[in-house]
Formats: structure tokens, C-alpha cells, sequence
């Protein structure tokens, strides 16, 4: 269970309880909200470069949300890589239209940065207009069979180079708390656009792994990096609980030597269920949010979506934006006392 204290029960209570209360979308408002988006552009942004598992989830949803939006627009994917997409982040938060006519997709950390991360946000993450998470995903540790590095104790002895995308990115973030916590050989190289990036590094020997890696993209992009003679070798899983598909492989919260260090990956995994997340600017007309929601949750249940998603060997474990928001603030309600210490703990495993 994450420290929200949300289950997947629970999730599906809330997205039948959003479907119930959007089904009131109807009439003279669904008639103007018609008129707004017949003919238009929607803009998605996306805070990654082409090529990787943001950028597939993103133009997996738009190929096609535009058939729920009334008056059925056309979605354009731009790409806005920079800072682990805390710059598309920053632009969709002051600079984007807030007319429902621009969301966007960024890293599932960037919810996270203003509380424990970087000073060059420009955001309140509660106030962004959450329109859903496309999936609620597994996370790892892991590392090419080439490294020196075979073992979770290896960790501890032997070098061992890592990507990363900036401040608030995933690998970044739980390179730095292996690192902080464990004492891990972790080099961390950070700077790449987007998961391809690193990928293609990682094919060129200039990197051995990530740590924070989307099981999902490993299966969408490089399926035989899971089994066969190029198979991965997985450290540990970035999650509070085991994975059903890697069962075998221990958590890094049972890496854990003390109910502080515990606390402190708590905070930190509970990200993994804004996996893909989408939000649009704040002050987006509530109309208009609630359509864009509606359309969300109505694509991931679009068996045209769903045969996409199989095909790209996406996760489709979709989470309302209701639920998106009562995360965040939950997340934000952590004491003052465990922030500290987690933004210690980062800063500490950010030195080399």
C-alpha cells in the first residue's frame, strides 16, 4: 500500500463515482463546449523528447481523445524537453492558454519537486487542473549485463553509471535516494531529454543502467532487455510492495534498515501512481476540465485505445483526476519534520 493509503478498490469506486457524476454532461453545455472545440487544435505537450515512454503514452492518448472531446478537435503532440520536464511543466503553469484548448504530460515527479526538489519550479503543483494518470506503474533499479554490477550489494563496492534527466526526474530522484540512503557507487550522468536518450545510451556503453526505470517502457520499447540473452539485470524494485511480475526481486522499502529510512522511500515511491500523469494550466473553466476529464477516462476504456495500448504493450491502469488531486494534497500534508529529512537525504546522495 502507498503512503496515500489508496487501493486499487478504492481507485475504482472513484472512477465509477466520476463516471456518474460527469454523465450530467449533457444539453446546452455540451452544445457550447461543442461549439469551442469543433475545428480547433488542442496542443498536448509532452516534457520528454520523441522516442521514449512518456512520448508513447502521450501520442497513444491523442490518437484517440479527440473523439470524446465535443466537436472532436484535433490533437497535436509537441514536444518540450528540458529540466526532467520541469520546463513544460513551467510553461503549461505560465504560459500556456487556459482555455482548455493545451494540457500536457510531464514527468510524475514534478507533483513532487516544489516540496522536496528544485528551486527552479515555477508552479504550484495543487493548483495545475489534474485530468488523469494513464497508468499506476512499476518502477526499477537495473543495470545491463555487460556492468560489473550483478547484485544489489554490488551496489555498495563497485561503480556504477546512471542516467538522468534533471531535477525531479525519476531517475534522478531515486538515483540520489540509493545513493543518500545505501551509500550506493551510483555516478549519476543527467541531462538527457527523454527515456530514448538514455536508452540509446545505454546502447552505446556510455551508460550501464537506470535506476527509476518504467517497467512499462522497458517492455514497450526493448522487450528483449526482459528475457533472452540481452535481459536486464534488475536490482530492486522502486515500489512499497513487490510486483507481481518480478516477485523474486526485494523492494527498495525492504532494503530499508530503519523506520526513518522507510518513511523517507515512502514519500518518495508514492509518485509511482501519477505514473503518466496529464494536467492542463490552472484556472482551465471547470466546463471545460470536466469534459477533458470525461474524455480522458472514456479513452482509456475506448477498445480502439485499449487494442493501442496492447499493441505498444502499454499499462492501462487509469487513475480519474479526482483521484490525481487527492493524491497531491495528501502528498503535501506530509510533516515538515520527514520533508526535511528527505530533502537531506537527496542532497546528500546528489554529491558525488
Amino acid at each position: 500500500m502507498l503512503a496515500t493509503g489508496f487501493t486499487r478498490s478504492r481507485v475504482s469506486v472513484k472512477i465509477a463515482a466520476v463516471f456518474l457524476s460527469l454523465m450530467s454532461v449533457t444539453g446546452s453545455w455540451a452544445d457550447d463546449l461543442d461549439q469551442f472545440y469543433r475545428g480547433k487544435v488542442v496542443t498536448l505537450i509532452v516534457g520528454y523528447s520523441a522516442g521514449g515512454g512518456y512520448d508513447i503514452y502521450a501520442r497513444a492518448l491523442a490518437r484517440h481523445v479527440g473523439d470524446h472531446i465535443p466537436g472532436k478537435p484535433t490533437i497535436l503532440v509537441q514536444n518540450m524537453p528540458g529540466a526532467g520536464s520541469v520546463v513544460s511543466a513551467n510553461y503549461l503553469y505560465n504560459v500556456a492558454p487556459r482555455d482548455g484548448s493545451v494540457f500536457g504530460m510531464f514527468g510524475r515527479g514534478i507533483a513532487m519537486e516544489p516540496l522536496i526538489g528544485s528551486a527552479n519550479v515555477r508552479y504550484d503543483a495543487k493548483k495545475f487542473t489534474w485530468i488523469g494518470s494513464a497508468a499506476d506503474e512499476l518502477s526499477v533499479c537495473a543495470v545491463t549485463k555487460s556492468s560489473k554490477v550483478k547484485a544489489w550489494d554490488d551496489l555498495m563496492t563497485t561503480d556504477v553509471s546512471v542516467g538522468g534527466e534533471g531535477s525531479g526526474s525519476d531517475p534522478d530522484t531515486y538515483a540520489m535516494m540509493i545513493r543518500g540512503l545505501f551509500g550506493a557507487h551510483l555516478k549519476i550522468v543527467t541531462g538527457y531529454p527523454g527515456g530514448n536518450d538514455m536508452t540509446l545510451a545505454i546502447e552505446r556503453g556510455e551508460l550501464d543502467g537506470r535506476c527509476g526505470w518504467s517497467w512499462g517502457s522497458i517492455r514497450a520499447t526493448r522487450p528483449d532487455w526482459i528475457s533472452g540473452p540481452n535481459s536486464l539485470n534488475i536490482l530492486a524494485v522502486i515500489s512499497s510492495h513487490r510486483s507481481t511480475e518480478l516477485p523474486d526481486v526485494m523492494t527498495v522499502l525492504e532494503r530499508a534498515k530503519s523506520d526513518h529510512d522507510r518513511d523517507i522511500i515512502r514519500l518518495l515511491v508514492s509518485r509511482q501512481e501519477l505514473a503518466r500523469p496529464f494536467a492542463a494550466p490552472p484556472g482551465v473553466p471547470a466546463t471545460r476540465a470536466a469534459i477533458l476529464r470525461k474524455a480522458f477516462m472514456e479513452t482509456m476504456s475506448d477498445p480502439a485505445y485499449i487494442a493501442d495500448a496492447k499493441e505498444l504493450s502499454l499499462d492501462v491502469t487509469p487513475v480519474p483526476g479526482e483521484s490525481v488531486e487527492t493524491l497531491i494534497a495528501g502528498l503535501y500534508q506530509t510533516s515538515a519534520s520527514t520533508v526535511a529529512e528527505t530533502r537531506a537525504i537527496l542532497a546528500a546522495g546528489a554529491i558525488p
